[in-house]
C-alpha cells in the first residue's frame, strides 16, 4: 500500500511538474531574456481559450502580408459580441501590445496575466466586474521583421520586431486616416467594441532616468471634464500609488521642454493620429504605458504586468460607475456640439502654467566629442533628484464649431468608407436637395511637405469662407454631426484640423488647376472684355498703377483677365466638403 501511494506522490508531482512547463512562457523559460515569434506566441494564447470557458479568441483581420491579428476576448459572463458585453454593464478593457513591436513588453506581461487569471487563478476575481480585450500583437508583420539590431537604444530583449509594418507605416500615426489594412481592421473592431479603458503598451526613447515606467494618460481637451476629472483625481493617483506600492517608480510620460531637465517637462494633449488622442477623442480612458528603454527587459516586462494589475483592479472597483460616466459624458459631449454649438477645441498648445515636480534623474556630462564635433552626453549613472516644472496646462490655439451637416459629393466615395471605419452614420440622398451651405476657399499660397510623411504629402493651407446655395444629387451623402462620433467627424472634415482629410492630403488634387490658355487667344478676350466693361477697366488700370509687380508681368496681366472671365474654373481651390445651413 505504501508502495503504492509512493508512486501516486511521484506521479502527481511529475504531473504538477508538466502543468508548470506548460504553462511557462518562453519569457521565463529564457531567463527573461527573450520574447517568442509570431506562431509561438497565438500557440501561447490559443491555450487559454482551450483550458478556459471565459474565452474566445479570433482573427479581427489580415495584415498587409497575410497574417492574422489575433483578440482574445475575456469575460466570465461570456460576453464574447459586443452587443452582450454592453449588457453586461461592466467595463471594458482592451490591451493593445506591438503596435511597435520592437516594444513587446506588453505581451509578455498579459501572457502571465491572463494565466494568473485563468490557469493558476490567484486574480480570477479580475474579471468579475470588468471584461478584458488583450491584443497579443497588433504590428504583426513588423513583429516578424525579428532582429537583435532592431532597437538601438533598448535593452533588450535578445531579439525583437521592428517598428513599422510591411509597407513601412507607422500604425500609431494612423489611427485618422487610416492607410494600412491593419488599422482598417482594427477601427472596425474598436468601434464594435467601444471599450472603455484602452491601454497601448509601449517603451521609451529618450533620456536616462531612474524610472522604470513612465505614462500618459489624456485628461485634458480631447476628453469631456468630467471625464478627465475622474481621470485626474480617481484614476491616476490609484495606478500611480498601486505600481509604486510594489516597487517600481513611475512618472508621467518625460517629454522636456527644450534640451535640458530643468526646463521641465509637458503634460499634454495627443493629437488623435495617435492611439491614446484617438481613444480619447472617442470619449473613452486612453493610457498609454512607457517602460524605460534602458531597464533590463525583466524589469520591464514586471513594470507593465504591474501597472495592468492595477488598471483592471481599478477598473473592477469603479465597474458600473464608470460605464454610466462615460455614457453621460458622451451624450453631453453630442449635445454642446451638436445642440449647443459650442466650439471644439482642435489645437492645443503648452502655457507657462506648471506645478513643481521632483525629477529622479541620473547624473550626466558634456564632453566634447571626437566622433560628431560638438558636446555629447556621457551618464555616470549616479542617481539624483531635483524640482523642475512640469507643465500640465494645455491651452487651446484653434477651434471650430459644428454645422448641422456636413456634405460629400458622391464622387468622394473613398472618404466615406474611412468615415464608416470610425463608426460615422450617413445617409446617401435618394433624390436631388437644394441646401444653403458653408463653403471653403482654399488660399493659393498652400504649402506641401518637401518630403512624405507616413507615405502622404502634407499640406498647410489657410481658407476664406463664404456662402453659398447649392443643388446636391441622388446619391450624395449627408452627414449629421448629432451622433457619438462627433469629435471624430469635424477632426476629419475641418480643414483646420493636423489631422483632417485636407491636412493628409486626401484632396491635394483640388489645388492643381488643369486648364489654361493659349496667350493668343487670352489676348482677344482680354481687349474685348477690357472695352466692354467700364469697371473691369477701371479696376485693371488701378491696378497697373499700384502695383509694379503687377504691370511689368504680362503673364500677370493676362491672368487677370483670365480669372474674370467665363472660362475660369470656379471650382478650384473650393473645398468639396459643405457645411450645412439650411436645408431648401
Amino acid at each position: 500500500m505504501k508502495f503504492v501511494l509512493f508512486i501516486l506522490l511521484i506521479l502527481f508531482k511529475n504531473l504538477l511538474s508538466q502543468q508548470s512547463d506548460y504553462w511557462q512562457t518562453h519569457f521565463e523559460k529564457s531567463n527573461y531574456l527573450e520574447t517568442p515569434r509570431y506562431i509561438e506566441t497565438m500557440e501561447y494564447f490559443r491555450k487559454f481559450e482551450k483550458h478556459s470557458p471565459f474565452v474566445k479568441m479570433f482573427s479581427i483581420g489580415k495584415s498587409a502580408e497575410g497574417r492574422d491579428i489575433y483578440v482574445l476576448i475575456v469575460s466570465k459572463d461570456r460576453a464574447f459580441k459586443p452587443e452582450l458585453a454592453r449588457k453586461t454593464n461592466k467595463p471594458i478593457i482592451l490591451i493593445q501590445n506591438g503596435i511597435h513591436s520592437g516594444e513587446i513588453d506588453g505581451k509578455d506581461a498579459s501572457m502571465i496575466l491572463l494565466r494568473e487569471i485563468l490557469i493558476t487563478k490567484e486574480k480570477e476575481s479580475y474579471i468579475d466586474n470588468a471584461i478584458l480585450i488583450v491584443m497579443p500583437i497588433f504590428n504583426v508583420d513588423g513583429h516578424e521583421r525579428f532582429s537583435p539590431y532592431n532597437r538601438i537604444n533598448q535593452n533588450g530583449p535578445k531579439e525583437m520586431g521592428w517598428r513599422t509594418n510591411a509597407q513601412n507605416l507607422n500604425l500609431n500615426r494612423d489611427y485618422m486616416k487610416a492607410d494600412s489594412p491593419e488599422m482598417k481592421a482594427w477601427l472596425k473592431f474598436f468601434n464594435q467594441w467601444l471599450p472603455h479603458i484602452f491601454i497601448d503598451c509601449h517603451v521609451t526613447d529618450g533620456a536616462d532616468y531612474q524610472y522604470e515606467i513612465t505614462y500618459s494618460c489624456e485628461r485634458y481637451g480631447n476628453v469631456h471634464p468630467e471625464l478627465g476629472n475622474w481621470i485626474k483625481n480617481e484614476f491616476i493617483p490609484f495606478i500611480e500609488n498601486e505600481v509604486q506600492r510594489n516597487g517600481y517608480l513611475i512618472a508621467p510620460y518625460v517629454w522636456f521642454r527644450g534640451d535640458e531637465i530643468k526646463n521641465g517637462i509637458v503634460d499634454g494633449v495627443t493629437s488623435p493620429r495617435l492611439s491614446t488622442g484617438y481613444v480619447a477623442i472617442q470619449n473613452r480612458v486612453a493610457l498609454l504605458i512607457e517602460t524605460h528603454m534602458l531597464k533590463d527587459y525583466k524589469t520591464r516586462v514586471f513594470a507593465t504586468l504591474t501597472m495592468l494589475d492595477a488598471v483592471i483592479r481599478k477598473a473592477n472597483q469603479t465597474g458600473k460607475k464608470l460605464v454610466d460616466l462615460i455614457n453621460q459624458t458622451e451624450k453631453k459631449t453630442i449635445d454642446e456640439l451638436a445642440n449647443q454649438k459650442k466650439y471644439l477645441p482642435i489645437k492645443f498648445q503648452s502655457s507657462n502654467e506648471f506645478v513643481p515636480f521632483i525629477f529622479k534623474g541620473i547624473k550626466y556630462k558634456k564632453v566634447p566629442s571626437i566622433i560628431s564635433g560638438k558636446e555629447k552626453i556621457v551618464y555616470t549613472g549616479e542617481k539624483f533628484e531635483i524640482e523642475i516644472p512640469l507643465y500640465n496646462k494645455p491651452v487651446v490655439v484653434d477651434s471650430v464649431k459644428a454645422p448641422e451637416f456636413y456634405l460629400i459629393p458622391r464622387a468622394y466615395s473613398h472618404i466615406i468608407e474611412i468615415l464608416t471605419l470610425h463608426g460615422v452614420k450617413y445617409e446617401v440622398l435618394k433624390s436631388s436637395k437644394k441646401f444653403v451651405v458653408e463653403k471653403y476657399r482654399f488660399d493659393e499660397n498652400t504649402t506641401w511637405q518637401k518630403r512624405p510623411y507616413e507615405g502622404r504629402v502634407m499640406i498647410t493651407t489657410r481658407y476664406e469662407i463664404f456662402i453659398d446655395t447649392i443643388n446636391a444629387e441622388k446619391g450624395d451623402y449627408l452627414i449629421p454631426v448629432n451622433q457619438r462620433t462627433i469629435k471624430v467627424i469635424m477632426h476629419l472634415l475641418e480643414p483646420k484640423s493636423g489631422d483632417s482629410f485636407v491636412s493628409w492630403g486626401f484632396f491635394n488634387s483640388i489645388f492643381e488647376r488643369k486648364e489654361y490658355y493659349e496667350d493668343y487667344v487670352m489676348e482677344k478676350l482680354a481687349e474685348e472684355m477690357y472695352n466692354s466693361n467700364e469697371t473691369l477697366r477701371k479696376e485693371f488700370e488701378d491696378k497697373l498703377k499700384s502695383d509694379s509687380t503687377f504691370a511689368n508681368s504680362p503673364e500677370l496681366r493676362l491672368e487677370f483677365f483670365y480669372r474674370r472671365s467665363p472660362y475660369f474654373d470656379k471650382q478650384w481651390l473650393i473645398y468639396p466638403v459643405s457645411r450645412v445651413i439650411k436645408v431648401l
